[in-house]
């Protein structure tokens, strides 16, 4: 049987359960006979090595996604750097970010340099948009910075310790939520462009009736706890990824997907802080 429904896998003779494969993984005659002749120094020689790594054993392991997604993020933070300093770097960072965020999305292999150079323009946009709102709000990049590492740090220990998981129904509601977020966003971002409001958040920026309470408030909580919950669904992946043995070029994937929910969560609580401070 081929390992899970990925056509990469499927397709791969090598994945199919049959007799040949068979008798490779569960050891023939052939092999045990040679195993047998195998001395006491050998079996200790091959003790004795250190554990393969990911070149070495082809597959991906939870270093290497991590090695991958440090690297990555390195460079998102070279371009935010550059979008400091560069302001104007911002819509060209967002566009662009966007639109090879889109491409890594839907490529069926992953390409090692469309997400560096995703990372690197993300970064140009986070920069850019982070010096602007701390122009405004003096010390909202840290705050936000350390928002988004607590909530990271506790989603993670909450993985870990099997407290939360991405089971199949909190998982369906997830994407319902997301789905009416991205839907509420859209139409917001419309408003705002034809300026039919008048706050710079758009419909985020109107108070709730009868309360002094930016309607922006209720929406960030919820883009945050959505957010949290991606990275569940991406640690889960991760796991899974790992367990059934994928390839090692798939720990591209995963850096890529971690990084994208990074900054997806960043940009939401740098807009939550900003939308707080300004009702001050």
């Amino acid at each position: 049987m081929a390992l899970g429904g990925n056509p990469v896998f499927a397709n791969n003779k090598n994945f199919k359960d049959t007799p040949a494969t068979r008798g490779n993984v569960y050891g023939g005659a052939d092999t045990m006979a040679a195993q047998a002749q195998l001395s006491a120094q050998q079996l200790q020689d091959l003790y004795n090595k250190p554990s393969a790594n990911a070149n070495q054993t082809g597959r991906m392991t939870y270093d290497d996604v991590i090695m991958k997604t440090v690297m990555t993020l390195g460079l998102v933070l070279v371009g935010a750097a550059l979008g400091w300093f560069v302001p104007v770097l911002l819509f060209p960072g967002m566009i662009v970010g966007l639109v090879l965020g889109l491409v890594n999305s839907f490529k069926k292999e992953p390409s090692p340099a469309l997400i560096l150079a995703y990372a690197v323009f993300e970064g140009m946009f986070l920069g850019a948009l982070t010096g602007v709102l701390e122009a405004q709000f003096p010390g909202i990049a840290i705050q936000a910075l350390l928002g988004t590492l607590s909530v990271f740090l506790v989603t993670l220990v909450l993985f870990r310790n099997a407290k939360v998981r991405a089971t199949p129904k909190m998982t369906r509601f997830f994407m319902i939520a997301l789905g009416g977020y991205a839907l509420f966003s859209l139409v917001n971002f419309f408003l705002m462009i034809f300026n039919v409001t008048t706050t710079p958040w758009g419909m985020n920026g109107m108070d709730i009736p009868g309360t002094n309470i930016p309607f922006g408030v209720v929406i960030g909580l919820l883009a945050i706890g959505l957010a949290a919950f991606s990275l569940i669904v991406d640690f889960t992946s991760i796991e899974q990824g790992v367990e059934r043995g994928l390839p090692t070029k798939y720990s591209w994937t995963a850096a890529f997907g971690l990084t994208v929910t990074l900054v997806w969560l960043y940009v939401e609580i740098l807009r939550l802080l900003a939308i707080l401070r300004g009702n001050d």
